[in-house]
């Protein structure tokens, strides 16, 4: 967790999209800290470690957020398991995780297993849709599942995930006047240096997704902004 505690800037990657070799390869050498592989549909066993093989060439730390356990896979650094607290399903805070461990509590290297507390804020989200999250939020209900995440469930990571638009700087400047021991991840809609240098001024680290795949020139941009502030 100490590593991951350095981490400012993250590329999440996802295996059912298609990344040009030239593309992989600006994104790997950009300067970024790590990249998380992950997705919310179309994620398989094959896609994910077509990914990790490709990304292997380059030395940057790649972390694995589980949305599906068909897609488990040796070979990362990190394992991301996630807990959606605003979730209406079960399942999605604390079923799947059950499963799995007991499933594989044999095999699990608990070193590179760390703990996710997700709070999904955008309605319209996939990942919304999939894990059935509670998305009309105030932002008294988010720093609840905040300091839920850190002061009750001791998680490493909370994360704040508007998956695919740009989020409230103003939540995101409050959360982070809560967290002090759990590293604050911040993902949704960056699509400009902009973007990025004004949710990293609060946020521990910044996620940059979709931008990869929409305008891959825009998204380099956010490492250095988010480095320099």
């Amino acid at each position: 967790m100490d590593e991951i505690r350095r981490w400012r800037h993250v590329f999440k990657l996802d295996p059912n999209k298609k990344i040009t070799d030239d593309a992989l390869t600006a994104v790997c050498e950009s300067g970024t800290d790590a990249v998380v592989v992950g997705g919310t549909d179309g994620v398989t066993l094959d896609n994910t470690l077509n990914l990790l093989a490709r990304i292997r060439r380059f030395s940057l730390p790649c972390a694995l957020e589980v949305s599906d356990l068909e897609a488990l896979t040796p070979g990362f650094d990190f394992y991301f398991i996630p807990s959606v607290l605003n979730s209406a399903d079960r399942d999605w805070i604390i079923g799947h995780q059950h499963s799995a461990v007991k499933d594989m509590a044999d095999l699990i290297n608990w070193e590179e297993v760390v703990a996710e507390g997700y709070c999904i804020a955008n309605g319209d989200a996939k990942a919304a849709e999939l894990t059935e999250a509670c998305t009309d939020l105030s932002m008294e209900d988010i720093r609840a599942y905040a300091l839920i995440a850190e002061k009750l469930f001791h998680l490493p990571i909370f994360y704040l995930e508007y998956s695919g638009v740009y989020g409230d700087p103003d939540v995101v400047e409050d959360i982070s006047g809560y967290l002090n021991e759990t590293q604050f991840f911040y993902g949704g809609g960056i699509r400009s240096r902009e973007q990025a240098a004004e949710m990293a001024r609060f946020a521990d680290t910044i996620v940059v997704g979709n931008a990869v795949y929409d305008d891959l020139k825009q998204a380099l941009k956010t490492v250095k902004a988010v480095k320099k502030s």
